[in-house]
């Protein structure tokens, strides 16, 4: 069998109880060689015994921290096992689709790529939903009389629309940023660039990234050939609740912001900021408070209608 260049580094997003599922799925629909390093940080005991199971039965390096991790220090903890060319960052609430990593791999090496990322679909049924289809982001620079802001521009492509309905216009193209649900990396980057900044604990990571990859000259590219989902649910289980709500804490996310803001030297009352600082919890409503309500009223009407104050 062909050696592998390419380390799939799995790491827990928000939640545990897809973690089955997406394993499962990055077996079945792989083809290609890879070695594969999980992340376990700080997951109940039935995931936790899950893991060490198919680690045995599989020979993938298991990392088990026994307290809850940053996105990026778990990334990080991941990526000083990785000795492959590419590394791919992927989350353990994504399901791949048959084919993906083969795609990756064949962009990075057709067009040189630092990053590549995958048409990257949300929720149910899978791989039916556009989440990400590559984007725009970079710091402008706006004059306004003697006065020179730094700003944010950031956009993403095609976002929840039909792949069916826009199928013609998914094609391989150079973008500006890829997000962490998915991500091919070529690991001689990180040698120029240092590894990810865990000073971002929630928040705007992958932007942080992809600018600073930019700024190194590296390339970043969507391959649509390959197709991911981001299966977005739900948290009605409780060994997911403590970690979800630490992981969209609004200290946690507070924190990232400023530092995002003052490590790019960004404008601080730019509407970029000021519409995320006023949607601070809005994640904890939408995946646990709403759904958690709904099912305690048993869906009576006026719950759909509640929002946070």
């Amino acid at each position: 069998m062909t050696s592998p260049n390419v380390t799939l580094v799995v790491v827990p997003r928000e939640r545990f109880s897809y973690t089955q599922a997406s394993l499962e799925s990055l077996y079945a629909n792989t083809q290609v060689p890879f070695q594969l390093v999980y992340v376990d940080g700080g997951s109940p005991r039935a995931v936790r015994q899950y893991l060490a199971q198919q680690s045995e039965a599989r020979g993938f390096k298991l990392l088990r921290s026994e307290c809850y991790l940053a996105p990026n220090q778990a990334r990080n903890l991941g990526l000083s096992q990785v000795t492959t060319d590419y590394v791919v960052f992927i989350d353990n609430d994504v399901h791949v689709a048959p084919g993906w990593l083969d795609a990756l791999l064949d962009c990075a090496e057709q067009t040189q790529a630092a990053v590549v990322c995958p048409l990257t679909c949300i929720g149910k049924p899978l791989h039916q939903t556009v989440h990400l289809a590559g984007g725009e982001a970079r710091i402008v620079l706006e004059v306004k009389g003697e006065k020179l802001r730094r700003k944010v521009h950031e956009k993403h492509y095609l976002v929840n629309r039909s792949v069916a309905d826009v199928r013609s216009q998914l094609g391989r193209q150079q973008c500006e940023f890829a997000e962490f649900h998915c991500m091919l990396v070529r690991r001689q980057i990180f040698k120029t660039i240092g590894l990810l900044d865990e000073n971002l604990l929630n928040t705007r990571e992958h932007i942080d990234f992809c600018l600073t990859v930019a700024e190194a000259d590296g390339t970043i590219y969507c391959e649509p050939e390959a197709v991911v989902t981001y299966v977005a649910e739900p948290i009605y289980r409780w060994s997911d609740i403590s970690f979800f709500m630490l992981r969209w804490s609004d200290d946690w996310e507070r924190s990232s912001l400023k530092y995002f803001r003052e490590k790019w030297q960004l404008t601080k009352k730019d509407k970029y900021f000021q519409k995320r600082y006023c949607r601070l919890g809005h994640r904890r409503h939408q995946a646990f408070v709403k759904p958690m309500l709904r099912k305690l009223t048993l869906g009576r009407p006026g719950v759909s209608r509640f929002r946070r104050r």
